[in-house]
């Protein structure tokens, strides 16, 4: 969930990476997953994503309930859909490259289940800053993976990434209510900061876990991060998450 649709300067991503397309990144998948490892590295990935996008269509099936209108009800539900939609997307590539869907699923399910236990919003505003700013960072980090994949798979993955509607609606909500209660203000910054530590975290936890994705990363597939980009990574993460708490009116 990024920002196709956002106002001007609601949401904030970090600058896409500047990456030559050369090696897989230049290939499509049939020639790309002739290299095993690599395959189950995108497998993995698609898998993580898949279940990423399942858990979100349930989770603002559930902040639903908090809504305070009828309107914001139903704006909620309409980005439930856009997220199960996501989800369709993912669950048809993985068929059609010949996986299992849930297998691929299952091995994300315990690290993404539990940073939203971490998480879980006490009302209506957090929820939405949630939505925004936590949701955000993974999304960030799944950009800059997928500057690494071969053509198809990061035309899919860029495609599910895409905003549902969070970004403009999140920054309406929120600056209004710090503008009717300035209170407000400090208790969603706090919430956010704990969002973006529970978020990179975990993010590096889904990683961590699965050899084939992390080797990936650094390099032994395709054409990877090095330990200098590891971090300048972070710090366009980092960066964006400043500028879309700007944007909501809140202090990073």
């Amino acid at each position: 969930m990024t920002t196709s649709d956002k106002p001007d300067n609601a949401s904030e991503t970090p600058d896409e990476p500047t990456v030559e397309h050369t090696g897989v990144a230049a290939q499509d998948w049939t020639k790309a997953a002739a290299d095993p490892q690599y395959r189950a590295a995108v497998v993995d990935l698609l898998g993580a994503l898949a279940y990423g996008e399942l858990a979100a269509f349930e989770r603002l099936a559930e902040d639903a309930k908090l809504a305070p209108t009828l309107a914001d009800k139903a704006e909620l539900a309409k980005m439930a859909s856009a997220e199960f939609h996501h989800y369709e997307k993912l669950r048809d590539r993985l068929t059609e490259i010949g996986e299992e869907p849930t297998l691929a699923m299952e091995p994300f399910v315990a690290a993404l289940d539990g940073f939203h236990r971490q998480t879980a919003p006490s009302d209506w505003l957090e929820g939405l800053v949630k939505a925004y700013v936590g949701d955000s960072i993974a999304s960030d980090f799944y950009r800059e993976v997928a500057a690494r994949l071969d053509t198809d798979s990061r035309e899919l993955v860029l495609a599910v990434l895409d905003d549902t509607g969070h970004a403009g609606f999140a920054v309406e909500k929120v600056r209004a209510a710090i503008d009717a209660d300035p209170r407000v203000g400090g208790r969603l910054a706090l919430w956010a900061r704990r969002l973006m530590g529970e978020a990179l975290s975990q993010s590096q936890r889904v990683v961590a876990d699965r050899d084939a994705l992390s080797t990936m990363l650094v390099g032994g597939v395709a054409d990877g991060f090095d330990l200098a980009e590891v971090g300048r990574m972070f710090s366009r993460i980092t960066e964006a998450h400043t500028k879309r708490m700007a944007a909501l009116g809140l202090a990073a």
